[in-house]
């Protein structure tokens, strides 16, 4: 499933290539199901992060991470189905993320982990891993409390806007 494909979310997604270590992988040669939330972790970090001078970075990363900014992004829930286990390979994995809604100060992270993009090269389908979602928030640094969403922000993902991820298995 691609972008604009039933069953994918409406509005565009961000693709974040996203490398396996050695270390993500179980006894069961596949990534480690814990492995998986770093392998999120990462994928949040670089799309909504702003970026060091000289790197790049997509339009989603305007969150300013520094020590210094008075802000953090904590994580309120998560939430994942996997779908396939995840083998070793050297091309990075294809995370795909879009915001199933966008609150007052907290925003739903919604994830497709695939199969890499250069694997796909032949006409072959993307292999889906794993769907997940993240609820973060953003807090004030000293008093914990609740920070709003910036108009800056909201500007930058509401085109990322979609469907939140309904769960099959869930009862």
């Amino acid at each position: 499933m691609t972008d604009g494909e039933v069953g994918a979310a409406p509005g565009r997604r961000l693709h974040i290539p996203i490398h396996l270590r050695w270390g993500d992988l179980d006894a069961f040669n596949h990534v480690n199901n814990t492995s998986m939330l770093k392998l999120l972790e990462e994928a949040r970090v670089r799309a909504f992060w702003l970026p060091d001078p000289g790197e790049d970075a997509p339009d989603t990363a305007v969150l300013d991470s520094s020590i210094f900014s008075g802000v953090l992004t904590l994580i309120a829930r998560q939430e994942i189905e996997y779908l396939a286990p995840v083998p070793y390979q050297r091309h990075p994995l294809d995370v795909q993320m879009w915001f199933g809604k966008l609150g007052g100060s907290s925003i739903e992270v919604c994830y497709e982990v695939r199969s890499p993009l250069e694997m796909t090269q032949d006409g072959g389908a993307q292999t889906v891993y794993a769907r997940a979602t993240t609820v973060v928030v953003k807090a004030d640094a000293e008093s914990g409390r609740p920070l709003r969403l910036s108009a800056e922000e909201r500007a930058a993902w509401m085109p990322y806007q979609g469907e939140p991820i309904r769960y099959a298995h869930r009862r």
